[in-house]
């Protein structure tokens, strides 16, 4: 396993009802990469820095060391992972 991956800081912006947000932490599930998932139906300053740093009020808004990914965008996930 690429040592990387496992020391990225990643972070999933989402919601319990989201049907991409779920598959994009089950893909990140299957990858081994350990995320914080921040449930922003619930919390409110989560959701408003959400939408401060990414400018989108949808989810799934995924951060990658201080990079910001909106929605479930495999090839720009990978590529962060990697980087």
């Amino acid at each position: 396993m690429d040592q990387d991956k496992t020391q990225a800081k990643v972070r999933v912006f989402s919601t319990t009802y989201c049907p991409y947000c779920f598959s994009l932490k089950e893909y990140l599930k299957e990858k081994k990469v350990t995320f914080e998932d921040i449930d922003v139906g619930i919390n409110k300053e989560a959701l408003e820095e959400m939408i401060s740093r990414s400018g989108q009020m949808g989810v799934p808004v995924i951060e990658i060391n201080g990079n910001i990914v909106i929605g479930f965008d495999r090839e720009a996930i990978n590529r962060l992972l990697k980087a």
